[in-house]
């Protein structure tokens, strides 16, 4: 009887350490798994690329290697570009050695004004190449063919509100951030840009404009306050009264009031 309550007690003390084995043996087995999973961990975020994911730096952002075209800052075109490069404007640049030109797929004064002249004046508000130069240079050389005044007369209703655009606003400069400045440049040669088609309209259309006139003076008024463009403003206003008559003269001294006639 004591032999086998003796055998008993030994075979539980063995299951008891096998128990236990088996334990320790699993916890090692997890402790070991951890720790490799921390070292992978603390290699991968201890290497240069990682770290940068982490804590970029400032200089990531200039460099174009780090910079995807095809990712959430890259713009999309702007409607006119988009009409460009699906060759919706019937012209193509021509790059020359002292000055550029445009090349129209047939003569200009087959094509229909609506709604080339539109789309043209659009691209005037553009502020990067080859589209600054096909839009003015294409307002202009439309505005040249024979029978214009026909067909840009009855779409005046649908440019001014698009050469008005083009003019802007002064924006005090007191109230440009640091960073916009550069902006401000550019939206001053989209300015000079409607300046000289608002006067190239006016050569063709004459007092037709008049009726229009008062919708496009006010940013006129305000970029007068600009000392440089004082000047171009004054010649543009003598044009319009020139080819807009008596009528364009009332107009633009009930927005303009020192404004000077040509007749004085």
């Amino acid at each position: 009887m004591q032999k086998s309550e003796f055998h008993r007690g030994v075979q539980m003390r063995s299951r008891l350490t096998d128990n236990c084995d088996q334990r320790t043996s699993s916890s090692a087995q997890v402790k070991h798994g951890t720790t490799v999973q921390q070292s992978k961990s603390s290699s991968s975020t201890s290497s240069p690329e990682s770290a940068r994911k982490l804590h970029p730096r400032p200089s990531d952002k200039l460099n174009p290697k780090t910079i995807n075209p095809f990712g959430e800052q890259s713009r999309a075109p702007s409607a006119f570009a988009a009409i460009y490069s699906k060759g919706g404007i019937p012209c193509r640049l021509v790059h020359g050695s002292v000055k550029h030109r445009l090349q129209w797929e047939c003569p200009p004064e087959k094509l229909p004004f609506d709604p080339l002249l539109i789309t043209l004046a659009e691209g005037l508000r553009e502020t990067k190449h080859p589209y600054t130069f096909v839009s003015k240079e294409g307002f202009r050389e439309l505005l040249l063919v024979t029978g214009a005044p026909e067909k840009a007369v009855p779409l005046l209703p649908r440019l001014i509100p698009v050469l008005k655009a083009a003019l802007g606003q002064m924006i005090p400069y007191w109230k440009i951030p640091l960073e916009d400045v550069l902006k401000v440049h550019v939206d001053d040669e989209v300015f000079e840009r409607g300046l000289n088609a608002l006067v190239q309209l006016s050569v063709v259309v004459g007092p037709a404009l008049n009726d229009h006139l008062k919708h496009l003076l006010t940013s006129l008024s305000k970029r007068l306050r600009d000392k440089k463009f004082k000047e171009p403003i004054t010649t543009a206003l003598q044009k319009l009264e020139q080819h807009g008559g008596s009528g364009s003269l009332i107009i633009i001294k009930s927005k303009i009031p020192t404004y000077c006639s040509i007749c004085c």
